[in-house]
């Protein structure tokens, strides 16, 4: 596998949903120039589809989320655009024949939080906005696997919080027609991030729902993404994400679960 094909299968591993963001961007920009040559040239490949995925966040009481999307895909050497996120892609540093690393700069449109009505538990707090994060990021390309690290913050200023993304990925292609790509990652989230999702304020008590001041956390992620391109115009997607979350998420009195997950299916067309 080239190397700029590997830079395109790489997946942002976060969480709540904009664990959703990146999982999505991961599978769109797989697809359409997973099985083209090394290194495209300048022209700029575009790509529309629609998915949906299933997701479930560790809100005690809330649903299960099914929601369907549309896909679109802008790709060349200087930009990606896919899903909620763009990248602008700074110059590469080749160490030889078979590593390279790859830099670039991101923003990605975030949309967790919650509005009381999502579940009981929520009722009588306030709601809590999801915004714009901004940062950049480093990519390790080599013949076996890739390794990925990206700081983000919080633009919007609604949790005025960071995070670090760190994610160990490979791809497998079968044939002509099938690509998989299993990963694993941690994101560390600061305290600010965490307490302005999970804490619960002193004017937010209630009998069943304590004060609770968030710390920074860890969560650890691991899933797959798959792609089947029955030609040059026309993919299917296909991925499961599975996310363990950290202790000091767990403990919100907020929280009922100690994981989430989140499945997706789509299909793109690549002009």
């Amino acid at each position: 596998m080239g190397s700029h094909q590997s830079l395109l299968l790489n997946g942002r591993l976060t969480t709540i949903r904009l664990a959703t963001a990146a999982f999505i961007g991961g599978l769109v920009i797989a697809s359409p120039l997973a099985f083209a040559d090394e290194e495209g040239s300048d022209e700029t490949t575009w790509g529309l589809g629609v998915g949906a995925i299933s997701e479930q966040d560790p809100y005690a009481g809330i649903d299960r989320e099914n929601t369907p999307f549309p896909l679109l895909l802008i790709e060349n050497r200087y930009i990606s655009v896919f899903g909620p996120e763009i990248e602008f892609k700074l110059p590469s540093l080749v160490i030889n024949d078979s590593q390279q690393l790859n830099f670039g700069i991101v923003a990605q449109y975030d949309e967790s939080g919650y509005e009381q009505g999502d579940a009981s538990i929520l009722n009588g707090m306030s709601e809590r906005e999801g915004g714009f994060w901004a940062g950049a990021k480093v990519e390790w390309e080599s013949e076996l696997f890739e390794v990925s690290a990206e700081w983000l913050t919080d633009v919007s200023g609604n949790s005025d919080g960071q995070r670090i993304d760190l994610g160990l990925e490979r791809t497998w292609e079968f044939g002509e027609h099938i690509m998989l790509t299993p990963y694993v990652g941690a994101s560390w989230q600061d305290d600010k991030n965490v307490d302005y999702y999970f804490g619960v304020r002193d004017n937010e008590v209630r009998f069943d729902r304590p004060a609770y001041k968030g710390e920074s956390a860890t969560n650890i992620e691991a899933g797959v993404r798959g792609v089947y391109q029955f030609d040059q115009h026309h993919s299917v997607l296909i991925g499961v994400e599975v996310t363990s979350l950290a202790d000091e998420i767990k403990d919100s009195p907020l929280v009922d679960r100690s994981t989430q997950n989140a499945v997706l299916v789509g299909y793109l067309y690549t002009f």
